[in-house]
């Protein structure tokens, strides 16, 4: 049973649904929707029962329009806030999950919005989507990743330019640049997102979270590390699967 204030989860035959809830604040994150998606990332990734998660938002204007400025400055001190963030790393959780995430988003997707979706392995965008990172023409820098994984996602150059400019781009852009997987309508966003979750819910799980710990651990080596890697969890699965 849902009992959190500013998202909703539920799940449905092994599919976990994460929906940011704050639609009359465009799903901006705040303090409480952090320590919220903290605290559900943990039993998706421990529920035997879910198998993939869908993240969403809720509202018709944005998946997430990027951190709550109406709580900035109101942490009790730069020191304080430093120490929770390293302790309670949100991103990272996201980034550690072993199940498929699979992300659907509509709407406005910037700053710790479009960072969120790149912690994501699939991202589905409807047609009407806007991606940036405007943090730097606030006078900041990304805080949620966005400068790590942005370059890692699409080509760098074009990430420096996003980050640098602060520009917008809509979803056809983003699907050429490779930041997104699918566009569709947004009728369509939801129902092509589930489709694809429960696509690789068909395949056998031991190999399905493989799949993604050879992906998203390998980034992190070298091509002579990552396919040992890539060995190492084929012997995993071969050990592990009943003849």
């Amino acid at each position: 049973m849902n009992t959190f204030q500013t998202i909703t989860y539920e799940k449905r035959d092994g599919l976990a649904y994460i929906t940011l809830n704050r639609p009359q604040a465009l799903n901006a994150v705040n303090i409480k929707m952090r320590d919220e998606l903290y605290e559900v990332l943990p039993a998706v990734r421990d529920d035997p029962e879910v198998q993939a998660a869908i993240l969403r938002g809720a509202g018709e204007r944005a998946f997430c329009a990027g951190a709550d400025i109406t709580e900035f400055g109101t942490t009790p001190s730069v020191v304080i806030a430093r120490r929770v963030r390293w302790e309670r790393d949100l991103w990272g959780l996201f980034l550690s999950l072993p199940k498929p995430l699979i992300v659907a988003i509509h709407g406005y997707a910037v700053g710790a919005g479009i960072e969120m979706a790149m912690c994501c392995d699939l991202r589905v965008a409807s047609d009407d989507a806007r991606f940036g990172l405007p943090e730097v023409g606030l006078g900041m820098v990304p805080t949620a990743g966005g400068s790590q994984t942005l370059p890692r996602t699409i080509p760098p150059g074009k990430a420096a330019e996003l980050i640098l400019t602060g520009d917008l781009i809509d979803a056809a852009e983003a699907f050429r640049l490779g930041l997104v997987n699918r566009v569709v309508s947004r009728a369509d966003l939801l129902p092509t997102a589930e489709a694809l979750a429960r696509r690789i819910m068909s395949y056998p799980q031991i190999a399905v979270r493989c799949a993604k710990e050879a992906v998203t651990r390998g980034l992190q080596l070298g091509l002579e590390q990552g396919l040992e890697l890539e060995s190492q969890l084929f012997h995993t699965i071969v050990m592990k699967t009943p003849p």
